[in-house]
């Protein structure tokens, strides 16, 4: 039994618990954290870097095969995934003793390993030792969703957890889901050299997203051999053996997809059971999210909740915001509020799809929509990558409320946008900053400079306009006589 009680307990940790950690920490608490598993997370061992890994090796496969457009012949693109997989692994291995027990523990943070419950308000209990607590984080994150389509459970399914283990690409790959996960590893097998369809429910890929970047990535998923089936409900789920890995799934349309291995990527279901939620007061919604307010406290005053299991959007860097908002405000007492009007999200596909703020789909009342193809971003030009765009949504006044980006790196142009969505900048402060030439990031620039454009070229500007040009002119000729 421990006699001790912690000014934070931190249940899980992934990144929404290491940043409340070390948060809770470097202000001076004295902080525990437990987790079950492994330190580091979905995003270390499952999510962000084994996936971008693996992307960037089949990113690497495609530009050899594309290399003839540029004059640089490659007669035969062979891929060993063996040594793919090993990339992959050396990168996570890389990177996870920055989010170690050891790390934490360095930074003033005590780690215990084992599953915990509450077991009273104030107390968890984690594989039999008592431990006390005068605030808790819970932060025990989110797991790949299991539809319950008959027939499922009787096959060995890969998913984002599991596609890590395979060490030789599946001959057919089928994929349950056309979101952002679907996508980029779709895309990815199909490069290392998989036959791959994709499923999707809704009437398109990414129906998340603007649509006419889930257009721009469909062209380059089809061109690059690709199937994709929209529209169409799996109806089941048929194992050639039970408990096996091949099978096919039939669709509403009757159509039978074979495959040898599939992978379900429908979503992420939050982790709160079995965490004796009932007992301490912490209400979660129909879905299993816990509950919170603004400033992620839970329905018991001293429990709070970050990242995944929040229903907030599941991203490692909202994670990490939760993790660092919730310590400061358990800790010193703050009311610090969680802000999702300028929450950035990417989808690492070929082209990549990088969006921000409201979205970029129609015009409304208030709401504009300036386009700028990448036709006439020379950067675009000079890799021949012109296929891509970008859009901002601006107000009345030129204020920039949301973007999208389609493209190579649109990750990366996204950051100058996301400042302006949360600053509320407009479209004239982004066009009247200097930017390098010739970056991707033109296109975001070229987009504000045709606004500001626009709104010199309107009627009334430019009767204000002229006649400050001619008092100038009038001022001058007075001055020269």
């Amino acid at each position: 039994m421990s006699a001790e009680s912690w000014d934070l307990l931190v249940l899980g940790g992934g990144s929404a618990g290491i940043v409340a950690a070390k948060t809770a920490a470097r202000l001076g608490a004295r902080v525990v954290l437990v987790e079950q598993h492994r330190t580091g997370g979905d995003c270390l061992w499952t999510g962000c870097v084994p996936s971008k890994a693996l992307i960037a090796a089949a990113e690497a496969a495609a530009s050899a095969r594309q290399s003839g457009r540029f004059g640089v012949i490659v007669q035969e693109v062979k891929v060993d995934f063996t040594t793919v997989m090993e990339h992959v692994h050396t990168a996570i291995g890389r990177i996870a003793p920055i989010d170690s027990h050891e790390a934490l523990e360095e930074a003033g943070v005590r780690v215990r390993s084992g599953h915990a419950n509450f077991v009273e308000d104030g107390a968890v209990d984690v594989d039999g030792e008592r431990i006390a607590f005068r605030q808790a984080i819970v932060a025990t994150g989110a797991s790949p969703a299991l539809p319950p389509i008959p027939g499922l459970s009787d096959l060995d399914a890969l998913t984002s957890d599991t596609v890590w283990d395979l060490i030789e690409a599946p001959r057919r790959l089928a994929v349950l889901g056309g979101g952002s996960i679907g996508c980029e590893l779709g895309q990815a097998f199909s490069r290392l050299g998989s036959a791959v369809t994709i499923v999707e429910g809704e009437d398109r890929i990414l129906p998340r997203e603007d649509t006419d970047a889930a257009a721009a990535v469909r062209l380059v998923l089809e061109t690059e051999g690709v199937r994709l089936r929209v529209g169409q409900d799996v109806t089941a789920v048929e194992p050639a053996e039970p408990g096996g890995r091949s099978g096919r799934l039939r669709l509403g349309d009757g159509i039978a997809v074979e495959f040898d291995q599939l992978l379900v990527a429908v979503g992420r279901t939050p982790t709160t059971s079995e965490l004796g939620f009932d007992r301490v007061g912490v209400q979660v919604s129909p879905r299993g999210f816990v509950v919170v307010d603004k400033h992620l406290r839970t329905t018991n005053p001293r429990i709070w909740a970050a990242g995944d299991l929040t229903g907030h959007p599941q991203f490692t860097h909202m994670a990490g915001n939760h993790g660092s908002l919730a310590a400061s405000n358990a800790v010193l007492g703050l009311r610090r509020a969680v802000d999702l009007t300028a929450v950035p999200r990417v989808t690492y596909t070929r082209p990549e799809v990088a969006a921000v703020g409201v979205d970029t789909d129609r015009e409304r009342d208030g709401v504009r929509i300036i386009t700028q193809a990448h036709a006439h971003v020379d950067r675009a030009v000079a890799e021949q990558e012109t296929g891509g765009f970008t859009k901002l949504a601006v107000d009345r006044r030129g204020r920039i409320l949301g973007a999208t980006i389609v493209g190579p790196r649109a990750g990366e142009s996204l950051g100058e946008v996301v400042l302006a969505v949360q600053r509320g900048l407009s479209t004239r402060d982004l066009s009247g900053v200097i930017h390098a030439y010739p970056t991707w990031n033109d296109g975001l620039w070229n987009a504000a400079l045709a606004d500001v454009r626009e709104q010199l070229d309107r009627p009334s500007t430019q009767r204000v306009l002229g006649t400050l040009a001619k008092g100038r002119r009038w001022w001058l000729e007075r001055r020269a006589g």
